[in-house]
């Protein structure tokens, strides 16, 4: 199976320091959709990992992330392309789940849903915790420079052979040319 994980925020839509808290404050980054689109014409099933703090933080409820995921899905509906799951973890930091990233909790989750291991599966992200959870779960970490990932790379030291590209876009064009590692 060739699968890729995605964060959401930063990712696949606008990210925000204040938080994406209604389905109005979800606006898809350019050529986010099409890439999710492109993926799923190439074959690969597409699974959403992402921390939803907002939620134990009270500024949103599950209802309202509900409806912040189904535009998103007629979003891509429109564009011909869909994700396979969504999986997310609504615990505020001080919490001390396993489920939030960095702990690679969402994305056993994603493994134990799709019965496979993740070592080698593209994980996208734009924050150091999106690429240590990866790297928890032997996947391979990509950061794209939207949402927080240029904050993130300016501030990394070193993540041995770490890829880096501007957007979800380049992503999913250099995964589909070099022809799946799965």
């Amino acid at each position: 199976m060739k699968l890729i994980i995605l964060d959401r925020d930063g990712v696949i839509n606008e990210d925000s320091d204040a938080y994406i808290k209604s389905p109005e404050e979800w606006v898809p980054l350019p050529g986010s959709l099409e890439a999710i689109a492109r993926l799923n014409h190439s074959g690969y099933h597409v699974a959403v990992a992402t921390n939803q703090s907002g939620v134990g933080r009270g500024y949103l409820d599950i209802e309202t992330l509900n409806r912040i995921h189904q535009k998103m899905h007629r979003a891509l509906a429109r564009v011909g392309g869909h994700v396979d799951g969504i999986f997310f973890c609504p615990h505020a930091p001080e919490a001390g789940c396993s489920c939030r990233k960095p702990a690679p909790g969402l994305l056993q989750q994603i493994a134990e849903r799709c019965g496979e291991p993740l070592s080698g599966v593209p994980v996208v992200g734009d924050s150091l915790r999106d690429l240590q959870a990866g790297i928890a779960v032997g996947a391979r970490p990509i950061l794209v420079r939207t949402g927080k990932g240029e904050r993130t790379l300016a501030g990394l030291e070193a993540l041995d052979d770490l890829e880096v590209y501007p957007d979800l876009s380049t992503v999913v064009a250099r995964l589909i040319d070099e022809g799946s590692p799965r």
